[in-house]
C-alpha cells in the first residue's frame, strides 16, 4: 500500500479509517551540545546537510528547510517535518547549539536525530532531556472530521 503524506501524520482527521487513539501524541527532545566545533556551528550549508541528515536517520519526512545566517555569527534553522520540527539555534562563538526536535507519531526516532547533530557539530559534552508528550483526553476521544471550506458571502 503506498503511503501519502496526510497519511504520515498522527490522528489526520479524515479518510475512511477509524482513529485508534494512542497514550501519546509524540516525543519531545530538548538537546543542549557544547564545545561544539566554531566552524561547524556557523555553517549555514553545513547545518543544512546536518539537518537533512538528522531527519532522515529519525525516519522523519523533510517538508521544508529554513535557515539564515547571522552576522557577525550564528546559524539558525528549521526543519519542518510532517510528523512536527527539528529547530536549532548557534552561538559558534561559544560552542554551543541549543536544538529542539518533536516527532509526533511512534514510527520515529527524535534520539537519532540528536545523536547525529552531537556527532556533526563535534560536541565535546552534551544534555539531553526528552519526554513523551500526552495524546488529550478530548483528542483521544473525539471523532475528528475535516473542516469545511466556509465563505463569507
Amino acid at each position: 500500500m503506498e503511503q501519502s503524506l496526510s497519511d504520515l501524520h498522527p490522528n489526520p482527521g479524515w479518510g475512511d479509517t477509524e482513529i485508534q487513539p494512542t497514550d501519546m501524541v509524540g516525543k519531545h527532545c530538548i538537546l543542549e551540545l557544547y564545545d561544539c566545533e566554531p566552524i561547524r556551528l556557523n555553517d549555514e550549508a553545513f547545518l543544512r546537510t546536518t539537518l537533512t541528515t538528522a531527519a532522515k536517520q529519525a525516519g522523519a519526512t523533510l517538508l521544508n528547510l529554513i535557515t539564515h545566517r547571522f552576522e557577525p555569527q550564528g546559524v539558525t534553522g528549521l526543519a519542518l517535518l510532517a510528523e512536527s520540527h527539528i529547530s536549532i539555534h548557534t552561538w559558534p562563538e561559544t560552542g554551543y547549539a541549543a536544538v529542539d526536535v518533536f516527532t509526533c507519531g511512534d514510527h520515529t526516532m527524535p534520539e537519532q536525530a540528536c545523536a547525529v547533530l552531537c556527532s556533526e557539530f563535534r560536541a565535546k559534552r552534551h544534555a539531553l532531556r526528552s519526554f513523551l508528550r500526552e495524546t488529550p483526553a478530548t483528542v483521544a476521544s473525539a471523532t475528528r472530521s475535516p473542516l469545511q471550506n466556509r465563505r463569507n458571502h
